[in-house]
């Protein structure tokens, strides 16, 4: 619960970049996944009570205003139709319907939202679901209503509200920037039809290995990228079943091996989640730069894979610091930014974890 006075002088709640180290895209599947958020880019959202509901738009990500219409052409181009309004417009509609649907009274005061990130746009990154989940935060503590939703449920809001927008994705993403820090999960339908989501383990970060985050300064819109298998799957395309499969089984399997602190293991691991993904999706739907970011890094005998859905690699050292030197060097060469990653830690509370243990 925010205390009476920090509600009165606005809140202020941020929701970390996710990375996804193994699974992904199993978690659309019924699968399973391992991920973690890093501290190097977040989304920040404010809210301050004020006498209308006011969505407050981003002076750069929300731009109306141009110098001319070659300028308007060209920032669509690069940057899109779409800023961060929508979704915060997506998640107050989505938390208001959940509340009315529980019979979950919230006050008639009204506030001012805004936003700011620093997440690299279509880089695979999560920044949309960022904004969300920042922003389900500052709602739950305004209306001092965070004990009567379930962490486990709020993943489902966060994937609702980008639902609203038309937003392809799954629940792996929302979750890790839920419970922030490193997540096993296990989507399996068995549990979905049960519980109403998956069962999510919050690890130590301190189980992870050095990581590098790899990115391109142009990168592929991600937003598009589970079109076609999606529908092969829902198909029965006994190809595409077998493939998650052993994607989400590598999920597992790299929770077991970082348990064991196994990173050979591990790096073969995202290897081969790197290559099922691409024999499921093709070269042409994966796009050539996404590819040359984890060609650049294995040409230095470094593992890496997508982060998401492309835009951004992760990328795991087995030969440690001089091998990381090395895969600095080829990225700079190649045009591509690296550095190490930064890991987030746990955002959930001592009473928040308490009532995963007991559900």
């Amino acid at each position: 619960m925010a205390a009476a006075t920090e509600v009165e002088m606005g809140l202020e709640r941020c929701a970390y970049a996710r990375v996804g180290l193994l699974g992904n895209p199993s978690d659309v599947y019924n699968g399973k996944a391992l991920s973690f958020t890093i501290a190097d880019f977040s989304a920040t959202v404010r809210l301050r009570p004020s006498p209308e509901l006011l969505i407050q738009p981003h002076p750069h990500h929300d731009l109306v205003a141009f110098p001319s219409l070659p300028h308007l052409v060209s920032r669509l181009q690069s940057e899109g139709y779409y800023g961060g309004v929508r979704l915060l417009m997506a998640i107050c509609k989505v938390f208001y319907n959940h509340c009315i649907q529980n019979n979950i009274s919230l006050k008639a005061e009204n506030f001012t939202l805004s936003y700011d990130t620093n997440i690299p746009r279509q880089a695979g990154l999560s920044g949309s679901s960022a904004i969300v989940c920042a922003a389900l935060n500052c709602l739950l503590d305004f209306y001092d209503v965070r004990h009567l939703i379930k962490v486990e449920l709020r993943p489902n809001l966060i994937l609702d509200a980008e639902k609203e927008l038309g937003i392809v994705a799954g629940l792996q993403d929302r979750v890790a920037q839920v419970y922030g820090g490193l997540v096993y999960m296990d989507f399996s339908k068995e549990q979905m039809d049960k519980l109403g989501h998956g069962i999510y383990r919050p690890l130590d970060v301190n189980l992870l290995p050095p990581l590098y985050l790899i990115y391109a300064e142009n990168p592929s819109d991600s937003g598009k990228v589970h079109s076609t298998v999606r529908q092969r799957w829902l198909n029965g395309d006994e190809f595409i079943i077998s493939c998650m499969k052993e994607v989400a089984q590598l999920a597992l399997d790299g929770h077991r091996a970082l348990l064991q602190k196994d990173y050979t293991q591990l790096a073969r691991l995202m290897n081969r989640n790197f290559d099922l993904r691409r024999e499921m999706f093709g070269d042409d739907v994966l796009g050539s730069v996404n590819i040359k970011m984890v060609e650049v890094a294995r040409s230095v005998g470094v593992s890496s894979k997508f982060t998401g859905s492309g835009g951004a690699v992760v990328a795991l050292c087995p030969d440690g610091e001089a091998q990381a030197e090395l895969l600095h060097k080829a990225c700079q060469e190649a045009g591509f930014v690296v550095q190490q990653i930064k890991v987030a830690p746990s955002v959930l509370s001592d009473e928040e974890l308490t009532s995963l243990s007991i559900c």
